[in-house]
C-alpha cells in the first residue's frame, strides 16, 4: 500500500530568517505516522527567486542594491555583519530596495516582512476570493506556479496544507491555493495557522472561506491532519523534522531553529489575552521530553540559535534549561518572575546559553498594569532588568500604550522607569493599543464587507487621550527622550526580534555560520 504523501506550505511574506516552526511540527508528526511529506518554504524561496531577476533600476542607489543583491543577502548569513551595524543595515536596506522594485511593477508594496495590495484587503473574504480566483497576477505566480507543478504533476501528492499565520501571508496564501485548485481540482487543501485560529474562533467555527478551502484548522493541526488521512497518531510528541528546509538560504548567520515547547500561555489571565478569550488551553511538553527534544536537534542540525517561541516560558522550563542546557545558544519571550529578579539564577540561564530574554513590560504605571491583569510588580521588574544585565542577557522590552486605562500621565509614569533603567534595556518595541473583538462580545460592531476579517474594533479611550494624542506623545516626547532615543537605534530594521539576539551574542557563539554561499552564487530557483 503506498504511504499517504502531503504537501506543506508557507508562503510569503513574513521574515525570512528561519524555518516555520508550525510546519516542522507538523512534518514531523507526518513521519511519524509513517506518512511522505514535501514541506515548501514559499517564503525564502520566492525572495530569492524575485532577487534572481531585480526589474530595470531607475535610480543610482536602485542599480546599485540591484546589481550586488546576492552579496547583500550573503552579508545577511555572514556573522561578520553582525559585528558591524552599519554594513547590517545597509545590507538590509538593499534587499528592500530591491523589493519594493518589484512591488512597484505590480502596484503592490512589498518588503522583507510585508506585501500590501491597495486593492486587495487580507481583511475582506471578497478580496481574498479575487486573489484566489486570478493567480496569475500575484506578484509570486511565476514562481509558485512552476514549483507546485513540479511536485503536484507527479500525481503522488494526497493533501495540501497551507500555513497562514500573519495578514502580510494572506494574499498570497489564497492566490496560491486558488492555482493549486486550478492544477489538481480534486486535491484536498486544508488551511490552518495562527492568523486561521483567531478567525476561525471569533466565527465562533464557522468557516467563512466556502469552497476555496476543503478544511480550514482552529489551534494544533497534527491531530485534523493525520485524521483526514485515515492515519493513527504517534503517541506522545513527535520529533520535529527539519530535514526539508535546514539548508535552505535564510537571512541570519546560521541556522535559527524555531521550538515551541508548549501551546498556549501559563500566564491568561492579562485583560483582552486572545489565549483566553479564544479558550485556547495551555499544553506544555513535559519538561524531560523539552529538553531530550532540544538536545536531539541541536546533534541533528547544529544550530546558531533556537528560538524558543512560546508565548511565555514558564519558571519550570526556564529552571529545567538552567539545570540541563540545549547545547546552542537560545532566547525567547518570559514574563517578569521573581526567579529573574535573582541573580544567581539570572547567571545559569546564562550559563545555560540564553543570550535574550522578551519581556512585556507594557506599562510603568502600577494602575495600568493591575487593571490589564499582567501580574508586574515594578520593583519586581526593575531588579530583575538589572540581574539580567549583570548576567550578560539582553533584555528585548515590549511597551503598549494608549490600553483603555491609560493617561497621559500614566505615560509619563513609564518614561520615567525607562529613564530609571535605561541601562538595563538593550532594545525596545513601542505599540500602540488595538481593541481586540473578543468572541461572544456583544458590544463588537457588525463590520463592512470590506473588514469581515477583522480582529479588532474601534473604541473610545475612557481616560479621554484620544489615539492622534498618543501618537503625537509617542513621536514627539518618548520617542526623543535620551533615555529612549539610543535604546531605539539599536532595533536591527525589518528583522527586529529575530536578528537582535545576533547583536546581542558574543562574537565567537556566531562564528559556526553555515556553508555560505559566495556573492555570486548561482540561483537554485529556474526563472
Amino acid at each position: 500500500m503506498r504511504r499517504k504523501h502531503v504537501l506543506l506550505i508557507h508562503p510569503p511574506v513574513v521574515r525570512p530568517c528561519e524555518p516555520p516552526p508550525g510546519l516542522t511540527r507538523l512534518a514531523g508528526s507526518l513521519k511519524a505516522a509513517d506518512a511522505d511529506c514535501t514541506l515548501i518554504d514559499a517564503n525564502i524561496e520566492g525572495l530569492r527567486f524575485l532577487c534572481a531577476a531585480p526589474p530595470k533600476a531607475t535610480d543610482t542607489w536602485s542599480r546599485r542594491a540591484a546589481g550586488k543583491i546576492f552579496l547583500h543577502l550573503g552579508q545577511l548569513r555572514s556573522a561578520a555583519t553582525y559585528r558591524n551595524k552599519e554594513r547590517y543595515r545597509q545590507a538590509v536596506f538593499a534587499v528592500n530596495r530591491v523589493l519594493a522594485m518589484h512591488g512597484r511593477t505590480h502596484g503592490i508594496c512589498l518588503s522583507l516582512t510585508d506585501y500590501q495590495d491597495p486593492n486587495l484587503s487580507p481583511l475582506s473574504v471578497q478580496d481574498l476570493a479575487k486573489a484566489f480566483a486570478n493567480p496569475t497576477q500575484n506578484i509570486y505566480f511565476p514562481y509558485f506556479s512552476e514549483r507546485l507543478e513540479d511536485i503536484v504533476r507527479t500525481g503522488t501528492v494526497d493533501l495540501a496544507g497551507f500555513s497562514l499565520n500573519y495578514l502580510s501571508q494572506a494574499i498570497c496564501t489564497f492566490a496560491m491555493i486558488g492555482y493549486l485548485k486550478r492544477l489538481a481540482p480534486g486535491l484536498p487543501v486544508l488551511l490552518g495557522g495562527g492568523l486561521v485560529t483567531s478567525w476561525l474562533r471569533r466565527a465562533k467555527g464557522r468557516s467563512p472561506f466556502g469552497r476555496m478551502v476543503d478544511q480550514v484548522v482552529a489551534g494544533p493541526g497534527e491531530g485534523p491532519l493525520l485524521e483526514r488521512l485515515h492515519l493513527v497518531p504517534h503517541t506522545g510528541a513527535p520529533l520535529p523534522d527539519f530535514d526539508h528546509v535546514a539548508q535552505l538560504p535564510y537571512l541570519s548567520p546560521g541556522l535559527v531553529l524555531p521550538f515551541s515547547a508548549s501551546s498556549g500561555c501559563w500566564w491568561r489571565r492579562c485583560a483582552f489575552c486572545p489565549e483566553q478569550a479564544e479558550k485556547n488551553p495551555y499544553r506544555p511538553l513535559p519538561l524531560r521530553q523539552t529538553v531530550s527534544q532540544l538536545k536531539t536537534l541541536t546533534a541533528r542540525y547544529t544550530p546558531t540559535l533556537i528560538h524558543l517561541v512560546d508565548n511565555a516560558l514558564s519558571p519550570a522550563l526556564l529552571r529545567r534549561l538552567a539545570a540541563d542546557p540545549p547545547g546552542a545558544p537560545w532566547y525567547g519571550f518570559a514574563r517578569f518572575t521573581r526567579h529573574l529578579a535573582d541573580t544567581g539564577f539570572c547567571n545559569a540561564l546564562r550559563k545555560a546559553g540564553c543570550v535574550l530574554l522578551q519581556l512585556g513590560l507594557e506599562s510603568g504605571s502600577p494602575k495600568v498594569l493591575e487593571r490589564f491583569g499582567k501580574g508586574i510588580d515594578l520593583e519586581i521588574a526593575g531588579r530583575a532588568l538589572a540581574a539580567l544585565e549583570r548576567a550578560g542577557i539582553a533584555v528585548y522590552a515590549y511597551l503598549l500604550f494608549a490600553t483603555p486605562w491609560e493617561s497621559r500621565v500614566d505615560a509619563e509614569m513609564t518614561l520615567d522607569f525607562m529613564q530609571q533603567h535605561r541601562a538595563t534595556i538593550r532594545f525596545l518595541n513601542l505599540a500602540v493599543f488595538n481593541m481586540p473583538a473578543m468572541p461572544g462580545k456583544r458590544d463588537t460592531p457588525t463590520m463592512s464587507l470590506r473588514n469581515t476579517l477583522s480582529l479588532y474594533r474601534p473604541f473610545s479611550p475612557p481616560e479621554g487621550w484620544q489615539r492622534r494624542d498618543v501618537r503625537q506623545f509617542l513621536d514627539k516626547t518618548f520617542k526623543r527622550h535620551p533615555a529612549v532615543a539610543p535604546i531605539l537605534r539599536n532595533d536591527p530594521p525589518a528583522f527586529t526580534s529575530s536578528h537582535a539576539p545576533f547583536f546581542a551574542c558574543p562574537p565567537d557563539t556566531l562564528e559556526r555560520d553555515p556553508a555560505q554561499q559566495p556573492a555570486s552564487e548561482a540561483v537554485e530557483l529556474k526563472r
